[in-house]
């Protein structure tokens, strides 16, 4: 069975806008150890959306891969996701 992984993006950089590659991820607000509840955000069939916990808004760039974004330093690389990079 294919394994899916959920992206997890987070706004250390403090940028006003995080593009990303897919329509549903995490968000972390922070890397930990400062992240907020991870929120699964699904913009459905819109191309943005806020998170509730940080009010980082998320726009989607059809142009990225998923589980990328512009900036590339907005994705986490955690222990769950280090595996599928």
């Amino acid at each position: 069975m294919a394994e899916k992984t959920v992206p997890h993006f987070h706004n250390d950089p403090g940028v006003a806008v995080i593009h990303v590659g897919a329509r549903e991820f995490m968000c972390i607000g922070a890397t930990p150890p400062f992240d907020h509840p991870h929120v699964f955000l699904d913009m459905g069939d819109e191309d943005e959306i806020i998170c509730p916990y940080c009010s980082t808004l998320y726009r989607y760039k059809a142009e990225l891969k998923p589980g990328t974004a512009e900036p590339a330093a907005c994705l986490w690389q955690g222990p769950s996701n280090a595996a599928a990079a």
